[in-house]
């Protein structure tokens, strides 16, 4: 696991975009792996203004998120499809037919994971794989005690993420009980990972990552066992850690 300390939220942004930019300029064919929140907001706004300024294309990119609330349309403001579309998608050249999020709106969620399971396979495997990390060390909607095995299906989210996602929604009342994710199993076959973390309030979480231990009690100690990841995370999110 490759640690890169950086000073504050805009330089891990522009970081991250960075190295994202480096990979799709040397493999434009690239498959990646996306995340949503407010971590990644600042890394997609730099993806953004490097297409503006100097046209890095994503015509050949194909990109799989990782994950959506269940029961929510794409095009409810609060979906991840949504934001998704506002915050990188309807900014870059990329094909939308080549950027998958699952669906959150189906009857049929099993068949919806599976297919979205199907879909990475046939398009060989994601090649890239952004992460954050949630405070109870989940990844992607992975809450504690799931399998180091799974596969993409509907998890019920903890009330803890639920609150720390309310501030997105008006009331913890409107936050959806349940959630569509990659598994930690889809995630690790992931090619490359890139975890990153910013601010004071991802401290405790990064401590108890970075501490080596591995437990699904904390599901992204699963990392730990990946070839090729790399954490980048600003200084207060690393503060008082021995890198």
């Amino acid at each position: 696991m490759k640690i890169v300390k950086v000073k504050d939220y805009e330089e891990l942004s522009q970081k991250a975009a960075a190295y994202f930019i480096q990979k799709i300029k040397q493999t434009p064919t690239l498959t990646l792996g996306l995340a949503t929140g407010s971590t990644p907001e600042g890394m997609y706004r730099y993806l953004v203004k490097d297409h503006e300024k100097n046209k890095t294309s994503y015509r050949k990119v194909k990109t799989f998120n990782l994950d959506e609330y269940y029961g929510l349309n794409g095009t409810d403001k609060n979906s991840y499809r949504y934001f998704m579309n506002q915050h990188l998608l309807h900014h870059i050249d990329i094909e939308l037919t080549n950027a998958h999020v699952p669906y959150g709106d189906v009857q049929k969620s099993d068949v919806e994971c599976a297919t979205y399971e199907q879909l990475i396979k046939q398009h060989g495997g994601i090649d890239l794989q952004l992460l954050g990390i949630g405070a109870n060390g989940h990844i992607g909607f992975n809450e504690p005690g799931s399998s180091f095995e799974s596969r993409t299906r509907v998890v019920k989210l903890t009330e803890k993420t639920r609150q720390d996602n309310a501030r997105f929604f008006n009331g913890i009342d409107e936050v959806p009980t349940h959630a569509l994710t990659m598994g930690l199993g889809t995630i690790m076959e992931s090619k490359e990972i890139v975890l990153i973390a910013s601010g004071a309030g991802k401290k405790d979480t990064m401590r108890i990552l970075l501490s080596g231990k591995i437990s699904p009690d904390f599901p992204a100690s699963v990392l730990h066992g990946h070839p090729n990841i790399t954490v980048m995370a600003d200084e207060e999110a690393l503060a008082g850690i021995q890198i």
